[in-house]
């Protein structure tokens, strides 16, 4: 369901149970977008999170511990300011609108209480924080909108609060039969269902659809089209639901498909998903956080990996670019044994060629029928300097041609080892990953280093720890510094090494403790290889393995770089919902 007004009002419901007369201990912002507030009440310690993410903005009671930035941002400044050890006197959702209220009353600078309020605005895009005073002034938000970016409304400290624009719809909490009667009326020719979420408050088309389908009613169908049974029928549906809003009766609970993929939630009974997977849960908060955790990871990692992402792919690009030109050049050359032969024929025929002669046809005498070649002449050189002529063209394309060969061998590399990269970051479960990342682009050289700028982070991600049906622990590398780390320090020579065949992934080792490695287990390293490739997506893929014993790395090579021997391939094709399945180590 849509972050829509019921679901703002189930969680209200929630906090307001567990914070209401609370106090705001600390104030954090660990994204640019988001901010959690630190509460005890009633001798128990919560994290409410707010964010106005774009594409998932949200709040609820939060279990995660994000890493905060060294340096509190301004808006987290002043949120400390002016709520830190305040009372939470008061929360409410204005209109029953997707907006959220939490008065906090705390000591100003002269020692009086004063009121402050925090209001969360969950508006896709035009989402906010925003903290105003007593006289509902702005004090700061957490997204500045000057008048160049909306002339409707300008959300800037200083000015005056206001609601966002009025759509005109009634408040769902208002409902009776006179207005849904007005509203039916006004819309004879509009789906039922369509009709509701357009004209009340905090309702979204799947609730407005679950209204219609508790009616037995088909939402698609126009009002006209109704009989006046059904419109009572409907009515009182609505109704119901909006007295359980009215008295906090909510029933969160998520919904999963026929493949096992969770492609819903709702804080109320959802009758029409009769046949998919319910899981019910006594916190709507835990609902959510459970729901959007991934797509809220994928969106945290997009943003921090977005930099290095088109870092990365922009020296693909020019690797791929060089390699065309390699390829030209090298076809340009391909007739050099040509033009030593030429001058070969030459020298051994010189004196039957006199200077001023354009072309000759020589018997090719390397050749079993000495057939006739062809050789063009420059008519002011002699036959010697012709011949010698033809010997410097083989010498330069011979010398090409050796450069080439390092320069093709050094580009392939190049090119391996950066998409290596990108599937490492792919492969990012966290915040240090990326930093792991970033460290390492930084070492070798693609990434600039600031002058006088130390790493301050002295912490360093661990590989993914597998363990197999069998019992055997299995470790994925998540970037080429743990790879290397992985299969050079942490293996031991009878360990199982795995790797994609010639496709950029992670290494793994299936650690062997002396025993044989069973089939099972080798088919699960196996998958985990695949997944944690570039070729995840696809069939069939090839998994070298051997022994660790096997795999050596190059002098100077670059992270992530093996070389291997005696390996057996095993062919994979895996999904997610596989992968899933395979027991997480701690």
């Amino acid at each position: 369901m849509a972050f829509d007004g019921i679901t703002v009002s189930a969680i209200k419901a929630e906090i307001e149970d567990k914070i209401l007369g609370g106090r705001i201990d600390k104030v954090y912002q660990p994204e640019k977008d988001e901010i959690i507030l630190g509460i005890r009440s009633m001798g128990q310690a919560y994290k409410l999170l707010l964010t106005s993410n774009a594409s998932n903005p949200k709040f609820h009671f939060t279990q995660t511990n994000p890493s905060n930035p060294m340096t509190p941002p301004l808006f987290c400044m002043v949120m400390r300011k002016h709520l830190q050890s305040g009372k939470i006197i008061k929360i409410e959702q204005p209109d029953f609108d997707r907006i959220l209220n939490i008065y906090v009353e705390s000591l100003n600078e002269l020692g009086d209480y004063s009121v402050k309020k925090l209001v969360l605005e969950i508006m896709g895009r035009h989402s906010n924080i925003i903290l105003t005073d007593e006289n509902n002034t702005i004090l700061d938000c957490i997204k500045h909108i000057g008048h160049d970016t909306s002339s409707v409304r300008e959300v800037l400290p200083g000015r005056e609060y206001t609601l966002p624009p009025s759509q005109g719809k009634i408040n769902t909490l208002e409902l009776d039969d006179n207005n849904f009667k007005e509203v039916l009326g006004n819309s004879p020719s509009f789906e039922i269902q369509s009709v509701i979420y357009k004209n009340y408050t905090g309702i979204s088309p799947i609730a407005a659809s679950e209204i219609c389908y508790r009616a037995n009613a088909n939402g698609s169908t126009p009002v006209e089209a109704l009989t006046d049974i059904q419109k009572e029928v409907i009515f009182n549906e609505f109704a119901k639901l909006v007295e359980d809003i009215k008295a906090n009766r909510f029933y969160p609970e998520s919904i999963t498909n026929e493949k096992g993929k969770t492609i819903d939630f709702s804080p109320i009974e959802m009758s029409q998903f009769n046949g998919f997977e319910i899981k019910k849960y006594t916190s709507i908060s835990e609902l959510i956080e459970s729901f959007y955790a991934n797509r809220d990871f994928a969106y945290r990692i997009g943003q921090k990996t977005q930099d290095l992402r088109k870092l990365i792919t922009q020296n693909i690009e020019r690797c791929i670019r060089k390699k065309d030109i390699q390829m030209q050049t090298l076809r340009s050359i391909k007739n050099r044994d040509e033009l030593r032969l030429k001058g070969e024929l030459l020298t051994a025929n010189i004196y039957s060629i006199k200077k001023g002669m354009t072309t000759v046809e020589l018997p090719n005498y390397y050749s079993e029928n000495q057939e006739l070649v062809a050789i063009e002449l420059d008519s002011n050189k002699t036959p010697s300097e012709n011949a010698q002529k033809y010997y410097k063209a083989y010498n330069k394309a011979k010398r090409t041609f050796e450069a080439l060969k390092d320069q093709i061998k050094s580009n392939d590399e190049e090119l391996a080892y950066l998409e290596s990269v990108l599937t490492s970051v792919n492969n990012c479960t966290d915040e240090q990953d990326v930093k792991e990342i970033r460290r390492e682009l930084r070492e070798e050289g693609y990434v600039k280093k600031v002058k006088n700028q130390k790493d301050k982070s002295k912490k360093h991600s661990v590989p993914l720890h597998f363990i197999s049906q069998d019992g055997f622990d299995i470790y994925v590398g998540k970037n080429n510094i743990q790879n290397d780390e992985l299969t050079l320090k942490f293996a031991r020579p009878r360990d199982i090494w795995m790797h994609t065949k010639n496709i950029p992934g992670s290494h793994v080792i299936i650690v062997a403790n002396g025993h044989t490695i069973p089939d099972t287990t080798l088919n699960e390293g196996a998958m985990l290889s695949a997944f944690y490739s570039k070729a995840k997506n696809s069939s069939k893929v090839p998994v070298d393995y051997t022994e660790k014993k096997n795999v050596k790395k190059p002098n100077g090579s670059k992270p992530g770089f093996v070389i291997y021997e005696t390996n057996k391939t095993a062919y994979i094709t895996t999904s997610e919902e596989e992968i899933k399945k395979i027991r997480r180590g701690d």
